[in-house]
């Protein structure tokens, strides 16, 4: 890895959000930085959500590239965008800001990039999963509306379980008003829910189950959460978003099961790499010593 180094003529990005302290991106993309010798820096910014567009100009006054944005902030991120990328479009969120040379903000969503490309690194030949059924969802927050358009777009039949069923409904339908809008001409998604007490028995008809939300996650309101899998098919493959642990207790009653597994912590250093990319100008990769080092950082928590 090359030497860190800065200077005035530093490249900069950061990742906002309130809280910030979780998060791994300053991790991640200094290590990257470090690697391909860059000069360049990448920070964390504690923003309140009254002060986010304040916060969006002032970055960009100060000659900032652009910025990851999480939690509360992704609808704000999509309202202040000057252009947005369809998926980012139909998801009605943002994640990534990348400042234009020209005074515009260009916006995106890269949560469902990431989730499908840690899918494809885990060796799931993604088209020929979604020719052998549906995609459940668990869960409907803002994960769940990118994930879902990145599934859609490869050709999913996405069904949504949560356990307060309006919310369910209500993002079946936005997501199928959103696509219809943006591709006209197209064929129409197919979404539907299943209510939270049946999903289970239903299993057998799934070809991919995703946990979207924050059960067993260490430190959770449930970090012990495993579903019954036992009507699963034997070709359903189970994935979950939560990374702490990084086997979570739903994906290791999935592999005593004998079903293909695949962790929240490869869609973490997926979803980065655009940003990354579109920031500092290089190319990364999510390769073996990315990952490991990573894991070491998650294990110094």
């Amino acid at each position: 890895m090359s030497e860190f180094r800065i200077t005035g003529k530093a490249k900069l990005a950061g990742v906002i959000g309130y809280p910030v302290t979780h998060s791994l991106s300053p991790v991640l993309h200094n290590y990257w930085l470090a690697r391909h010798g860059i000069d360049g820096a990448y920070v964390p910014l504690s923003v309140a959500p009254d002060a986010f567009v304040i916060a969006v100009k002032g970055l960009q006054a100060a000659g900032f590239r652009g910025a990851n944005v999480t939690i509360p902030h992704k609808e704000a991120a999509f309202a202040i965008a000057d252009e947005v990328d369809p998926m980012a479009r139909i998801a009605g969120s943002v994640n990534t800001l990348v400042f234009r040379e020209d005074g515009s903000i260009h916006g995106s969503s890269t949560d469902g990039f990431g989730y499908v490309a840690n899918l494809e690194a885990d060796g799931i030949d993604v088209s020929a999963l979604a020719s052998r059924g549906p995609a459940l969802l668990l869960g409907a927050g803002g994960a769940a509306r990118s994930i879902a358009t990145s599934l859609l777009e490869k050709g999913f039949q996405v069904i949504f379980s949560n356990r307060t069923a309006e919310r369910a409904d209500g993002l079946a339908k936005e997501l199928d008003a959103a696509w219809r809008r943006n591709f006209p001409e197209g064929d129409a998604p197919w979404l539907s829910t299943i209510a939270w007490d049946e999903w289970e028995e239903q299993l057998g008809d799934m070809a991919l189950l995703v946990n979207t939300t924050s059960l067993g996650m260490q430190g959770g309101p449930a970090p012990d959460w495993a579903p019954n899998l036992s009507k699963a098919s034997r070709h359903l493959v189970a994935s979950d978003i939560v990374y702490v642990p990084q086997e979570t207790p739903f994906l290791k009653a999935a592999r005593e099961l004998g079903l293909t597994t695949s962790g929240g912590l490869g869609m973490l250093l997926h979803q980065a790499r655009p940003g990354f990319k579109a920031w500092f100008g290089a190319d990364t990769e999510v390769d073996e010593a990315t990952v490991a080092y990573i894991r070491a950082a998650l294990s110094r928590r």
